[in-house]
């Protein structure tokens, strides 16, 4: 991986004006924890943390504008990366200059795609519920591009090590794809161990997308790097990962 300025930044062939980094725990926002979600002041908080991040973030890049910050429930809904603030989806796709995809994890999969021409891009929340449910198809279908046109990059997420499931969450995901299961070996008792990175791969390989980097990281392992909502809970803050065309 290539780390500048506290910035992970994707070893990719994409073309040269498609940019994309992921924060890392030094400069990640930290803001509301989760846990105070159902406060009723939840939402004006997240509002304000997020725009001041983001502030800095087109001061720093370049941008046109602010991320739209969607809010991500772990489902399959795909928006515009134009769409107004808060609108809730898991991923968000491009086909302007200068407008970023975000989306925010810590433990969950970032996925970012481009085509390879170099004029879209897209930021997928491929949490194991959005993941398996279709997220990534779902992103690609928005794209409006076949696989053999797009690329993607896995960015940081919880590792195979430490992503332990019960058998419902293994059992959800074979049902949905079969090949599923050779991401997944037994632990302790009725507990499975599960490659989220390896399953990404597999749907984006049905996708017909081959040309896939990234994984390999551990969210949870590397706590000088990355936020972890399972290493820390509540408290854990976020990384952004941002894609956009130059």
């Amino acid at each position: 991986m290539t780390l500048k300025d506290n910035y992970l930044l994707p070893e990719w062939a994409a073309p040269s004006g498609v940019k994309a980094f992921v924060s890392t725990k030094p400069i990640s926002p930290v803001g509301p924890p989760m846990g105070e979600r159902n406060e009723p002041d939840f939402p004006a908080r997240r509002k304000q943390w997020l725009s001041s991040w983001g502030e800095d973030l087109v001061q720093q890049w370049g941008w046109k504008q602010q991320p739209c910050w969607a809010t991500q429930v772990h489902g399959i809904n795909v928006v515009s990366a134009d769409s107004k603030y808060g609108v809730e989806a898991d991923a968000v796709w491009a086909d302007q200059r200068s407008i970023p995809c975000t989306v925010l994890t810590a433990d969950c999969l970032p996925v970012l795609f481009c085509n390879k021409s170099g004029t879209k891009v897209a930021a997928s929340h491929a949490g194991w519920r959005g993941l398996c449910d279709g997220v990534l198809e779902a992103t690609v279908k928005a794209m409006g591009e076949s696989g053999e046109q797009l690329m993607a990059w896995m960015g940081p997420a919880i590792s195979r090590r430490c992503f332990e499931v019960g058998p419902e969450v293994r059992e959800a995901f074979i049902k949905a794809a079969p090949e599923a299961e050779k991401a997944f070996v037994s632990g302790e008792g009725d507990r499975w161990l599960g490659d989220l990175y390896l399953i990404a791969r597999q749907r984006l390989n049905r996708l017909g997308i081959t040309d896939i980097t990234g994984g390999g990281l551990c969210t949870v392992i590397e706590d000088e790097l990355f936020h972890s909502y399972r290493r820390d809970g509540a408290a854990s803050g976020r990384m952004v990962s941002a894609i956009w065309v130059e």
